[in-house]
Parts: structure tokens; C-alpha cells; sequence
């Protein structure tokens, strides 16, 4: 099968980038390429399933996954049980890296389920899934980073895109 890996430094703590890489439902507000992810459900802390739809070179590719959390080694598996691909699979990891910052990896392989094409296909989707990763971890970079420039200095962001103080969320509505 296919693989495809790609890693990224990211200048935060490795557990700041964990935190981002294990919440998935929010990686649609971040990154153009994900059109949503749900988690439908979660027997315990470290396994649940999701529900993806990402677009990919002009298709949208939907499946649903198992998920492994390993908080200790800041690396979660996944194996599509349902889906577009014949098989998916793969781990997401945060490693630490010199001066406490981290690099975060995608580690993908996956079969497009149509073997009299996959000689022709297999390297088109592979590049195409490379790509979709790399812009995956460079919008999660972003995120991360705008997120600590937020915590060392919240004066130097505008009131506009700051999240409402608790007073203002407390306001009764004025109908």
C-alpha cells in the first residue's frame, strides 16, 4: 500500500500542538480542505469514531474512522472502517523538539480499493495526499501560532477576535 508522511515543526510546547492535533472538530475552522469532522462517538477517553469530509483535488473524499489516543506519547492511530478508500489508515504524532517546541507528523497509508487502477492511481492520490497533508499541518501550525501570539500579548489583538468575557456571555438576551 501506498504511504505518505509529512512532518512539521511548530515553534509551541509539544503539549499545546497535542491539544490542537486530538481536536478534530475543529480543524474545519482552521483548514480550507475540511469540510467537517464529527465525533460520533467515544467508548472511553482514549477510543472514539469520527466522521470526515475532506476535499481533495476537487472531490470530496467522506469516511468514517477509529481512533486511538495515547496522551502519553502524543500520538493518536486511525483506521477508516467505513469510506471512499478501500483502505486508510494511519497516526497523527507530536514529538518534542529542541528549544520545547514540537514536530507534528501525519503518517498515512491507504489503498484506493480499485486494483485494475491502483498502478496508474496509487501515485496521483499519494501526491495529492501528500499535499492535503502538508496543508493540513501548515493550517494547524497557523492556528497554533496565532493562538500563543494571542496568550503572550491578548492587548495587541483587536476586541473583534477576541472570545467574549464572561460578563458578555452572562447578558440577558434584550428582546
Amino acid at each position: 500500500m501506498p504511504r505518505v508522511e509529512v512532518e512539521l515543526p511548530i515553534a509551541v510546547p509539544p503539549e499545546t500542538a497535542w491539544a490542537a492535533v486530538v481536536d478534530v472538530e475543529a480543524f474545519p475552522a482552521c483548514m480550507d480542505s475540511v469540510d467537517s469532522v464529527t465525533i460520533t462517538r467515544r467508548t472511553d477517553d482514549r477510543h472514539r469514531t469520527s466522521a470526515w469530509a475532506v476535499r481533495l483535488k476537487g472531490s470530496v473524499l467522506q469516511w468514517t474512522e477509529d481512533e486511538v489516543l495515547d496522551p502519553v506519547a502524543r500520538r493518536f492511530d486511525f483506521r477508516q472502517v467505513t469510506g471512499d478508500l478501500g483502505e486508510f489508515e494511519g497516526h497523527w504524532a507530536v514529538r518534542p523538539a529542541p528549544g520545547g517546541h514540537s514536530t507534528v507528523s501525519l503518517d498515512v497509508t491507504f489503498d484506493i480499493g480499485i486494483p485494475l487502477l491502483a498502478d496508474l492511481l496509487n501515485p496521483v492520490a499519494a501526491d495529492a495526499l501528500r499535499e492535503n497533508a502538508a496543508q493540513m499541518l501548515s493550517a494547524l501550525e497557523r492556528q497554533l501560532l496565532a493562538t500563543e501570539d494571542l496568550l503572550s500579548d491578548p492587548a495587541s489583538v483587536p476586541a473583534s477576535v477576541l472570545p467574549p468575557t464572561r460578563a458578555a456571555e452572562e447578558e440577558p438576551d434584550l428582546v
